[in-house]
C-alpha cells in the first residue's frame, strides 16, 4: 500500500490524503484550507474526484469541520462518501443556515468498530473524542499492510473514555501512524489543555458573578461545549436560551442525552435574521416543534439575569434593541485566533462600546503533545507520519520513527 498527503503535510486544516493498493485508491477527507476563499480550484488533483476515473472507490470523511469536509461539494455526486451518520444528520440540519452549506448525497454510514470493505481496502472506524460530534479516526488495511489515521482527536473532553479505551486496547501490528499534530508549536510538551469537566466550573463561576445577561460564544456543533455550558447553567440555576440553528443542530445528534430546545430548561430565541429566512422560506414547519419553548425579544430583558444565551454576532443589534444587556458579560468559548480576523472586529467594537465584558474559557479539540505520545506507545507504529500540523519537523524530535512528508509526495508503506 502506498500514501500521498495531497495537502495537509505542512498546514492545519484542507486535508487530503490518497491511498492506493492493487491500482484502486481511497481518499480521506477534502478539507477547505483555513486560510482560503471557498472555490473548486481548490480541490487536490486526484484522479477520479472531479470526473470519473479509474480506481478511485470513495472518499472517508473524518468529521464533519470544513477544514475537513469543505470541498466535498465539488467531489462529483456518483463517488460514495463515508462519514458517520449523526455527522451527515448534523450537516443537514446546518444546511439552511450557513454561508457554504452542503448536504451528502451517495452516503454510505461510518459506525464504531465495524469494518466496511471497498476493492483491496478494508477500513475500521473508531469514534474518537474530539471538538466535533460523530468524529473518526481509521485503521485502513490492503496488502498485508495496516495504517491508523488519528483524523483530529483529543483526550480531555467528554469522550474522552474513547481515547482511554484505544490506548488500552490498541489494534495491533500497525505498520504506519498517520497523526495529526495540531498543537505543536502553540502548547509546550509539557502543557496541558483543561478538560471539559475544568471548564464548567469556571463556566458555573462566570455565569454566577454575572449579574444580567450571560452571553456564551461558541460553536453550535461543538456539543461538547454545548454540554458543558447546559450543565454549568443548571448549576448556576440558569436557563439555557439557543437560537433555531442551535436547536437544529441538537436535535440532528438523535442522542436524549444532548439537550434539545424541547426541554424543560432550554428556551429557543429567533433573532430578526432568522424570523426573516422562516417567513420568506415558509419553513415553519422547523420552527413548530419548539413553539411551547420559544422566548420572544420583549421576554428577553425580564428574564436576561436568569439566562444564558448561546450567542452569535448577528444578535447585537437584537439584544440592544430590547434593551437586555444591562448587567452583561460574554464568555469567549472558541479560538483566540478568530478574534484577530476582520469577521469580528465589530463585535470587539460593540463590546467595548457597551462596556460588556469578555471572559476566555477555551479548551482546544486536539490532542496535547502527551496524548500524542501515548497514542504513539499504544499503537508502537513502524512509522510516524506527521500531517494536519504546521510543525511537522518537531516530529523528529518527539519520535525516533518519525518520516516527514511532502504534500504530493508517495509513501509505500
Amino acid at each position: 500500500m502506498r500514501l500521498c498527503i495531497r495537502r495537509g503535510a505542512n498546514q492545519i486544516g484542507g486535508t487530503c490524503v490518497e491511498f492506493e493498493a492493487n491500482g484502486q485508491r481511497l481518499v480521506l477527507d477534502v478539507g477547505l484550507p483555513l486560510d482560503a476563499e471557498d472555490s473548486p480550484d481548490l480541490l487536490p488533483d486526484v484522479p477520479g474526484l472531479r470526473e470519473p476515473a479509474p480506481g478511485l472507490l470513495g472518499v472517508l470523511i473524518s468529521h464533519a469541520h470544513l477544514d475537513h469536509y469543505g470541498l466535498a461539494r465539488y467531489v462529483r455526486p456518483d463517488l460514495p462518501l463515508l462519514i458517520g451518520e449523526h455527522a451527515e444528520a448534523i450537516l443537514r440540519a446546518a444546511s439552511p443556515f450557513l454561508r457554504l452549506p452542503f448536504e451528502p448525497r451517495h452516503v454510505i454510514h461510518l459506525r464504531h468498530e465495524i469494518p466496511i470493505r471497498l476493492g483491496p481496502f478494508e477500513v475500521i472506524p473508531y469514534l474518537v473524542d474530539h471538538s466535533a460530534y460523530d468524529a473518526y479516526s481509521f485503521l485502513i488495511a490492503a496488502q498485508g499492510t495496516r495504517v491508523f489515521c488519528s483524523g483530529d482527536f483529543r483526550a480531555h473532553g467528554r469522550k474522552q473514555a474513547l481515547f482511554e479505551r484505544l490506548v488500552a486496547t490498541p489494534p495491533k501490528e500497525i505498520d504506519a501512524l498517520l497523526m495529526e499534530g495540531s498543537v505543536l508549536g502553540r502548547l509546550a510538551a509539557a502543557e496541558r489543555f483543561p478538560s471539559e469537566q475544568e471548564l464548567e466550573e469556571r463556566f458555573v463561576s462566570e455565569m454566577t458573578a454575572t449579574g444580567g445577561l450571560c452571553l456564551v460564544l461558541a460553536a453550535a456543533q461543538n456539543i461538547d461545549r454545548v454540554v458543558t455550558v447546559y450543565r454549568a447553567c443548571r448549576r448556576a440555576s440558569r436557563q439555557l436560551i439557543v437560537d433555531l440553528y442551535a436547536a437544529e443542530v441538537l436535535r440532528a445528534t438523535g442522542n436524549p442525552n444532548i439537550p434539545q430546545g424541547s426541554w424543560a430548561n432550554v428556551r429557543v430565541y429567533l433573532a430578526t435574521l432568522q424570523r426573516q429566512w422562516v417567513r420568506r422560506n415558509k419553513r415553519f414547519d422547523m420552527v413548530a416543534p419548539y413553539r411551547q419553548h420559544r422566548i420572544y425579544p420583549e421576554a428577553l430583558a425580564r428574564e436576561a439575569p436568569r439566562s444564558v444565551l448561546l450567542f452569535r454576532p448577528s444578535m447585537m443589534a437584537d439584544l440592544e434593541a430590547v434593551g437586555c444587556l444591562s448587567g452583561a458579560r460574554l464568555l469567549y468559548s472558541m479560538w483566540e485566533g478568530y478574534l484577530e480576523e476582520a469577521r469580528f472586529q465589530a463585535l470587539l467594537t460593540w463590546l467595548d462600546g457597551r462596556g460588556i465584558p469578555r471572559v476566555a474559557l477555551h479548551t482546544s479539540g486536539h490532542a496535547s503533545v502527551f496524548d500524542l505520545r501515548r497514542l504513539v506507545a499504544a499503537l508502537c507504529p513502524g512509522v510516524v507520519i506527521p500531517y494536519h500540523t504546521c510543525e511537522p519537523e518537531q516530529f523528529r524530535s518527539l519520535f525516533t520513527n518519525a518520516v516527514v512528508l511532502r504534500d504530493g509526495e508517495w509513501r509505500s508503506i
